[in-house]
């Protein structure tokens, strides 16, 4: 008979943010044993629950028994198992009677080669696995499989959980599948809320499970049904408000992992600390207290907020006012912070810098900060930004690091260098540049807006790249401590749109450290790592091959590199593409081959046969098309003219011997495969596009 199966953890409060990976991984770990005993079809539409105090999964359809299946084992090679007299041998005998077969079953055994010797077969029925037999170690099997750094022991049993586990729940239909799971004896009994149930919750079956908690337990055990309700009152008290939520959605999966009957309030601070950057406001708001700021229609924080209560009460005022007498005091805390921040400008606070050490190797803050003020400067003057802006951001940009606030809220660098540059005095070019010189943070985030904030990017990206890397300290698998790889990427995306030369930015990237302090190879070393996020940042506008096309020929100027792929898929897309890209491979390759450096200059009077003196005329004419497309900007017409060679280049590998026995003819009509591998290749390497 087939049934639902409910299988559910009663624990204490698990962690917060692991909640729905932690859930996700124990049901995919029990369907996945149950389908391998045969016990449930493997894309069976599993429900999964997580709350703060429970892990669980309900599974339809999961059979008590298994069909029995028959089976084919292998005994031993016929020679081992019988003897000279054809009787059983020895081996044969105690291998039989240790698997419980009768001797006389091995007139039934099948006889097959296995490799080069005959073997015996013994085919069976098996019987199908039951579940109360294999469900204890499917869900003991499972958790050790449990993504959990660190696990704790509890009372005085040695069994050691992510949190410690009062309840197990394993009921198959109405009844219970007996098993012993972390020291606990399955039953029917959960936990419902913590103070709004009225004790322990009894399951009368598996499928009653989510009615049973809801009405009797006050859980709702669902993380997407408790988030969605969370989201749908959130955005009904906001609409109210006429206010939008300033929240993402790691807040709200993490709050929908620290309640079980999610109630929306709503609450208030004083209007004075709007005084206060609202992005402070916020974050006090979001990180300490879980609470959910609101905007108004400009974008701009009210003293309103949300909150996500795990009580229900008919007068939740008590509840109200104590998250605003605790968020009162965070505030207060933050604008402390930001008061006292306003005593010293941050021009003062650069000095303090020499006191915190960037890296041993590579010196102090203050050190960094001179070598961004002076890279700033170049790359702005590459780029025709404002020059003394960017020398000026540069020197502020990391000041705001020993300032209070952001010693409490690491999150807010540059954030509050921009507030207080402006309080200071300068420019809103500098004050917006301190701020923007750290973006792109992430993947998907926004480039720095304007020259100058670019051009105090890249000198901290680059900077940070390129002494970390020449100290010898290159990622390796998943680990990047230093964040080169996005570092790396940030100042790729910036200089897909500039007009700057990666390699020398890179040289003077190096030449700002003193000397000795980085490998002498780091330049190069660094662009050959850039090389590589540059294929899978563009892999989003191109094939693959066309990526390789392109890159094979090493570019450093980037912002020309999407004009060039879409020259390429131009050229792919013509008839003759195919066999010109063959053609390009074939004379790679003899080149290749041959010893020494071949020459491009071709003797016209050793060109003796038709097609070779065809094909010279045609790259001399291809040649002249391609370099007046180049010089005009017209990178695809400078490709697809290359589409006149087809013939030439088909009548001469049809017709031609390269290799030939007189040396001079050789080496001529090598030098003529030389000019044709430079024209081929002049744009991209298109040798390496797929057919």
């Amino acid at each position: 008979m087939k049934h639902t199966l409910l299988v559910e953890l009663f624990t204490e409060e698990l962690p917060p943010k692991a909640l729905p990976r932690l859930a996700a991984s124990f049901a995919g770990a029990i369907v996945a044993g149950l389908a391998e005993k045969k016990l449930v079809a493997a894309d069976v539409a599993a429900q999964i629950f997580a709350s703060p105090r429970r892990l669980g999964v309900s599974i339809p359809a999961v059979l008590a028994v298994a069909a029995d299946e028959e089976a084919v084992e292998k005994i031993m090679p016929v020679a081992v198992a019988l003897g000279a007299d054809g009787q059983p041998s020895p081996a044969l005998r105690k291998k039989l009677e240790a698997r419980g077969i009768a001797l006389d079953a091995v007139a039934q055994f099948e006889r097959r080669l296995d490799g080069k010797s005959e073997t015996f077969f013994y085919r069976y029925q098996a019987a199908g696995a039951k579940l109360a037999d294999v469900l204890a170690g499917i869900v003991q099997d499972a958790l050790k499989k449990l993504p959990i750094p660190k696990v704790m022991r509890w009372g005085d049993s040695d069994v050691t959980f992510v949190r410690p586990v009062h309840k197990l729940v394993m009921l198959h239909g109405a009844e219970v599948v007996a098993g012993e799971v972390l020291g606990l004896t399955a039953g029917r009994e959960t936990g419902g809320h913590r103070f709004l149930s009225a004790g322990a919750v009894t399951l009368t079956d598996a499928d009653s499970y989510v009615s049973t908690l809801q009405s009797v337990g006050k859980v709702v055990p669902s993380f997407e049904a408790r988030r969605d309700a969370i989201r749908a009152g959130l955005a009904s008290r906001a609409a109210a408000l006429n206010a939008t939520l300033a929240s993402d959605d790691a807040l709200l999966d993490e709050v929908t992992a620290l309640v079980e009957w999610p109630v929306v309030l709503e609450a208030g601070f004083a209007e004075d600390f709007l005084k206060v950057p609202q992005e402070c406001l916020i974050l006090t708001m979001q990180q300490n207290q879980k609470y959910f700021p609101l905007l108004n229609a400009e974008g701009k924080l009210i003293n309103r907020f949300l909150l996500a209560s795990n009580l229900e009460t008919a007068d939740p005022s008590h509840i109200i006012h104590g998250n605003e007498r605790v968020l009162r005091a965070r505030l207060s805390d933050a604008k402390f912070f930001f008061e006292q921040d306003q005593k010293q400008k941050l021009e003062s606070r650069v000095p303090r810098l020499g006191n915190v050490v960037y890296h041993n190797q590579i010196g102090t803050q203050l050190e960094r900060v001179e070598r961004l003020e002076s890279l700033a400067g170049q790359i702005a003057g590459l780029i025709g930004a404002n020059v003394d802006d960017a020398r000026r951001a540069a020197r502020l940009a990391k000041a705001d690091l020993v300032s209070d606030m952001v010693g409490e809220f690491p999150e807010l660098q540059g954030i509050m260098g921009m507030y207080y540059a402006r309080l200071d005095g300068e420019n809103d070019t500098v004050a917006a540049a301190i701020e923007g010189h750290y973006h792109p943070r992430f993947a998907g985030d926004s480039l720095p807006v304007g020259d100058v904030a670019k051009a105090v990017a890249l000198a901290d990206k680059l900077e940070t790249v390129v002494g970390i890397y020449g100290i010898g300290l290159i990622p390796t698998g998943d680990k990047d401590p230093f964040g080169l790889r996005r570092h790396a990427l940030g100042i790729l995306r910036m200089a897909l749109e500039l007009p700057l030369d990666i390699t020398a930015l890179l040289a003077l990237t190096a030449a700002a450290f003193p000397a000795g302090k980085l490998s002498a190879t780091v330049a190069a070393d660094v662009f050959g790592f850039m090389q590589e996020r540059l294929k899978n940042l563009l892999l989003a506008d191109a094939r693959a091959d066309e990526i390789d096309a392109v890159l094979a020929l090493a570019p450093t100027r980037l912002d020309n590199v999407r004009a060039v792929l879409a020259a390429v898929a131009a050229f792919r897309a013509l008839p003759e593409a195919a066999t010109l890209a063959a053609a390009n491979k074939r004379v790679k390759n003899i080149l290749k081959k041959v010893e020494g450096e071949v020459s491009e200059a071709v003797n016209p009077a050793l060109l003796a046969e038709a097609a070779e003196q065809a094909l010279a005329q045609a790259i001399t004419s291809v040649r002249a098309e391609v370099d007046a497309a180049q010089a005009a900007g017209d990178l695809t017409g400078a490709l697809t003219r290359l589409a006149a060679l087809k013939t030439p280049v088909d009548a001469f590998f049809d017709g031609v011997m390269v290799m030939a026995d007189d040396l001079a003819v050789r080496q001529n009509r090598l030098a003529l495969l030389a000019q044709l591998a430079g024209l081929f290749n002049r744009v991209a390497d298109i040798s390496l596009l797929a057919e």
